[in-house]
């Protein structure tokens, strides 16, 4: 058996601006009100030390494996509780351009499996729901303020008239 959250948001920065603030670790705690905290190199294998804070239920904190870290493309690893098969979680966060809007969609996933699933699906769903939307929430604002202040940090450049076109 096999259940899935999946939640996305538009962003209007570019993949490579989230993809930033997605690996700044330290400053989750700043602005981050799902994942408070994390910490470990976002490179396939490792290990990361991720606490999570789901609305209205305990911190949990678990050491997921790196699957994937494709540079402004996907973060992903893989969480579980206890032995495999028991309760596994796969966690993936996707960038893609959006061509036709600017900007970037970010989707937000995870793939949950095990034979404890049934027992604990019915009171994690909604409460992890909700923090990856407040996450996703919190990344665009960060990201978009980030991209703003960049932009406007950016000199203004003139164009000679004879290259303007």
């Amino acid at each position: 058996m096999r259940r899935e959250i999946v939640t996305e948001i538009h962003i209007q920065a570019a993949p490579e601006a989230v993809w930033e603030v997605l690996l700044d670790f330290p400053a989750y705690p700043q602005w981050n009100p799902f994942i408070t905290r994390i910490s470990g190199a976002a490179e396939t294998s490792a290990r990361l030390a991720v606490t999570i804070e789901p609305p209205g239920k305990r911190a949990m904190v678990f050491r997921p494996e790196v699957l994937r870290a494709l540079p402004a493309q996907e973060l992903s690893w893989l969480g579980r509780i206890g032995m495999p098969g028991l309760f596994d979680g796969e966690h993936r966060f996707l960038l893609e351009q959006d061509d036709e809007h600017g900007g970037t969609r970010l989707i937000q996933r995870e793939t949950f499996s095990g034979i404890l699933l049934p027992l604990l699906w019915w009171s994690m769903a909604k409460p992890t729901r909700a923090g990856f939307e407040a996450m996703n929430r919190a990344l665009k604002g960060r990201a978009e303020d980030t991209a703003t202040v960049v932009a406007a940090d950016t000199p203004a450049r003139e164009t000679p008239l004879h290259e303007a076109r």
